[in-house]
């Protein structure tokens, strides 16, 4: 099995001393596991890093059998955002994001243009607001759509509008800015308090009932936007 295409590099990890097993997640065959031979040398590990663009070629003798990759720089995303730790740990929470929820060998061509828009989506004023709603777009995609507007009630205390989600179990307020989608939000906190109802949500109904870990690198991720509160 022989094919080209292009694709984001998801994850990788040493295989043996000149080589690395990666995961890449490809516009026309889905997320494809493959070792690149020479992956550690230096004319190479340049381009590995993991959210970076990609035009592969893929070799594999059966379906059964992990194939290998030969590869080349199609667009260097993450060097981009080298000076900014906030963007790279976003970069490496999406693209692990992706690697954790999607299934191997499955096309979807809605996951590909999603990465795509998440570059676009770094570069704006509003990212991280924006990122959130990426989140949520992913999670829709796979099936896992999180209608806020339909389980929230929109109450006025101390002549503030708050929106609040309630189970037999819990209550939560929900941030105005995820119902409110036009609403600018400047407050830090306020925006990790999105993060984490997205969190919570995507670990009660994808990760805990399927026994999947909560990912490290979006820990990571909101612990680097802690800083800033």
């Amino acid at each position: 099995m022989i094919w080209d295409d292009t694709g984001f590099l998801l994850y990788k990890n040493k295989y043996n001393e000149n080589s690395i097993i990666a995961e890449i997640f490809t516009q026309n065959h889905g997320k494809v596991s493959g070792i690149i031979f020479g992956g550690t040398s230096k004319k190479i590990r340049n381009y590995l890093q993991i959210g970076n663009q990609l035009f592969l070629n893929y070799n594999s003798k059966s379906e059964n059998k992990i194939g290998y990759f030969k590869i080349e720089i199609l667009k260097a995303h993450t060097p981009t955002y080298f000076d900014s730790s906030k963007k790279l740990n976003c970069i490496a929470s999406a693209m692990n994001l992706i690697k954790l929820l999607t299934a191997d060998s499955q096309s979807n061509s809605k996951i590909y243009e999603l990465i795509n828009e998440f570059y676009l989506i770094l570069s704006d004023n509003d990212w991280l607001k924006n990122y959130i709603f990426w989140e949520l777009k992913l999670l829709g995609i796979l099936g896992y759509n999180l209608d806020l507007q339909s389980i929230v009630n929109k109450k006025i205390i101390d002549n503030e509008i708050l929106y609040v989600a309630e189970s037999s179990s819990e209550k939560k307020i929900v941030p105005s800015f995820l119902i409110d989608k036009k609403n600018s939000v400047k407050d830090i906190n306020t925006l990790l308090d999105g993060l984490r109802l997205v969190g919570d949500y995507m670990d009660k109904t994808i990760l805990k009932p399927n026994n999947l870990n909560f990912p490290i690198s979006r820990n990571h991720f909101i612990n680097s936007l802690k800083q800033l509160s």
